[in-house]
């Protein structure tokens, strides 16, 4: 519901020219909220203005967008093109304007708050994910130096030293750019703050090289994924040259370990590595999904001087001794978010497991158990394994050889959890054809009966209906969970992949050639 206070604010500003002249005559307090009115009407050029005059110390867009007293809904999830480039454009203006210096009193701007989401709700329904506010960011930056240069600015202007907290998001296509950005940040009155990195199809030499630009001290959070090529031994140099304090959240590409070597070196870097986590006193969440870390874990894990609150070990070949360690470690009385995908859970380690998730029960607030092998047999026991776990709000079990009738047995259980809000499950088995085997296969994926299937989810989310739980969202993601960076920058990812792909039949073409 909207307070008196901020539908005046949405009158004010639904006329963006009186907005814009008036906005000398407005009280620094009310600052936040026309900003939040201009925001979901979308009044780019209001947004502008505001920024380019805002009279106080910090600008904070997840406190400006969340809830508030007088509006409650959260506008972060709203990456809206017109409105973040306004912002943006406005806060370059805001360096370039020229009243009083007494009026420049920003210090720290955070964009951190802003989330991306699959379904935008604003009306150009353009979004501005994370890539493309990184690229507009660096040049806005870079473009601001090129004015100072060129004008005659005022000499308070060079004075201006504003810290700009940000997500960065890095590939091939953006690098020259944010590290041009980076390299002049000492000159620039916008001081680029890195707190969260991501990069994706990128060399290692350029990740290595970025990755020291960003001031790693400040660094909360890394993700390095999919097309950067980092293995364990560039692992361990990393962590022996760069310190990361305040590192939280650590995501590593696929197969970065591979135990299954079994040299002495390997067995030294893994000790290494382990060892240089257990420096990062404030790492909370790992990710290492899809390496080989059979019977490591303990290793990896157990220098570690803080509890993990988040650990994926998808696809990670862990055996009987990596699950025991997990049940009985300190990190399962911790873990709010856990990822054990593609470990048949049933088959080889049933007990640990749910001792495991009885120790996690009373934190755990997300589930992921896609592709482990979980039968119609063994639905009872995840519900009684499940049963504690009252602040569970994702379960996603896609991938497993589920009935229609052990689904609905399911989520009759399901409504009885208070928290949960989302659900992901499998296209029922006997929606596919006799004989299919799991896991399935991308070929197969998709040759099931869809009449057949929507008729049962029609059946199941009438089970959360008649258990009062509309609130509950349930899907079927065939190709797993929405990745809004993945989706932003695919047309790229999808170029590297097909010039990959080339790259190998050229090299197995020349094979062939040498040996004939």
């Amino acid at each position: 519901m909207k307070s008196l206070r901020f539908l005046s604010a949405e009158a004010f500003v639904s006329n963006a020219d009186f907005a814009r002249k008036s906005l000398s005559s407005v009280a620094h307090n009310l600052f936040p909220l026309l900003f939040k009115a201009s925001y979901l009407l979308e009044q780019g050029e209001v947004i502008h203005d505001l920024v380019k005059n805002w009279p106080l110390v910090d600008f904070n867009m997840g406190k400006l967008l969340g809830t508030t007293m007088d509006y409650q809904e959260d506008l972060s999830h709203r990456t809206c093109s017109v409105c973040l480039e306004s912002c943006l454009t406005g806060l370059r203006d805001y360096v370039l304007h020229h009243p009083s210096p007494y009026v420049k009193r920003l210090k720290l701007v955070d964009l951190t708050g802003i989330k991306d989401v699959e379904v935008q709700f604003c009306d150009c329904k353009k979004p501005m994910g994370r890539w493309a506010r990184t690229e507009l960011l660096s040049k806005l930056c870079l473009e601001l130096l090129v004015h100072l240069q060129q004008m005659q600015c005022k000499p308070c202007t060079f004075k201006i030293s504003i810290d700009v907290l940000v997500d960065l998001f890095v590939t091939e296509r953006n690098y020259e750019l944010v590290v041009q950005a980076l390299l002049q940040k000492c000159y620039c009155p916008l001081k680029i703050c890195c707190v969260a990195f991501r990069a994706d199809n990128l060399a290692l030499q350029k990740f290595f090289y970025i990755i020291k630009l960003t001031d790693p001290s400040l660094l909360r959070k890394l993700e390095v994924v999919h097309n950067v090529r980092l293995e364990m031994e560039h692992l361990e140099i990393l962590f022996n040259s760069i310190h990361f304090p305040l590192l939280m959240s650590l995501t590593l590409p696929a197969r970065t370990f591979n135990v299954l070597r079994h040299t002495a070196s390997d067995e030294l870097m893994l000790t290494t590595i382990g060892e240089k986590m257990g420096e990062m006193t404030q790492l909370t969440e790992l990710s290492l999904a899809f390496s080989i870390l059979t019977g490591r874990i303990q290793k990896l894990l157990s220098p570690l001087k803080t509890p993990l609150k988040m650990l994926d070990v998808s696809n990670c070949s862990l055996n009987h001794d990596d699950m025991a360690y997990l049940a009985n470690s300190l990190h399962s009385y911790h873990l709010e978010v856990l990822d054990l995908s593609g470990h048949d859970i049933p088959g080889l380690y049933p007990s640990t497991f749910f001792k495991l998730l009885s120790h996690s029960s009373s934190v755990l607030r997300s589930l992921i158990l896609e592709d482990c092998n979980i039968q119609d047999s063994h639905v009872n026991m995840l519900i009684l394994g499940l049963s504690p776990c009252h602040k569970l709000q994702d379960f996603k079990f896609l991938g497993n050889p589920l009935s229609s009738e052990a689904l609905k047995h399911l989520f009759a259980f399901l409504c009885e959890l208070p928290m949960l809000k989302n659900v992901e499950f499998p296209v029922p088995m006997d929606c596919y054809p006799i004989g299919i085997s799991y896991p399935i296969d991308d070929a197969s994926l998709c040759r099931f009966d869809h009449q057949k299937y929507e008729k049962i989810a029609e059946e199941l989310n009438l089970i959360l209906l008649q258990g009062n739980r509309e609130d509950v969202k349930a899907s079927t993601p065939l190709f797993g969970s929405y990745d809004a960076a993945v989706q932003e920058t695919n047309e790229e990812l999808g170029a590297y992949l097909i010039m990959s792909f080339k790259e190998t039949l050229e090299k197995f073409t020349a094979s062939l050639s040498k040996m004939s």
